[in-house]
């Protein structure tokens, strides 16, 4: 954790959150409050967090308040973080994806959203594999988990392409009143 680290470990570990990932059909990026407005969508649309979180984002304020105690903390707290995906066509931040450390159970977690028009084209899996080698070759992780809806049958077949299993049940503050399936692989 950046809290343990030298000055010079510090901005070592800032420049690897900067880093720019090319997927081939999407770029990987820190977030920006430039990003606010696909933030807010992809934390409100209820065909998008109905596996993902309880409570839907009441508005653009709110969106930014977890902007700063979710990607922005962890970027400054831990040294990564969830990227935005872009979608190199356009240009526009259409999801995100990548790591998150989850002090409630001890681990890294790889995480994925997306737009529904983006959809069942396989951009979790591109852009699963690209944190995975992120975590593994900048991060030097050993370990990563990712916690799904049992009803997600789509996430959980991501998962099993990335080279994830199921390890366990387990009750997470995120989703309420629901065991979800703890996906893990080693690095």
């Amino acid at each position: 954790m950046i809290a343990h680290c030298s000055h010079q470990d510090f901005h070592e570990i800032m420049a690897v959150m900067d880093k720019v990932i090319d997927t081939g059909r999407l770029i990987l990026r820190r977030f920006t409050l430039d990003d606010l407005q696909a933030f807010y969508q992809l934390g409100s649309r209820p065909e998008i967090i109905r596996y993902a979180q309880s409570t839907p984002l009441a508005s653009l304020e709110e969106a930014r308040d977890l902007m700063k105690a979710a990607p922005f903390h962890d970027y400054a707290t831990y040294g990564y973080g969830r990227f935005a995906c872009v979608w190199k066509e356009s240009g526009a931040v259409i999801g995100f994806s990548g790591l998150k450390y989850v002090p409630e159970i001890g681990d890294t977690e790889l995480g994925y959203r997306f737009f529904p028009e983006f959809w069942g084209i396989g951009l979790a899996t591109e852009a699963g594999r690209a944190s995975i080698d992120f975590a593994r070759s900048d991060l030097g992780l050993k370990r990563l988990v990712a916690m799904v809806h049992p009803d997600n049958v789509a996430s959980a077949k991501v998962l099993t392409k990335l080279g994830f299993a199921i390890e366990k049940q387990l009750r997470y503050s995120g989703l309420k009143d629901i065991d979800v399936n703890l996906f893990a692989r080693s690095l």
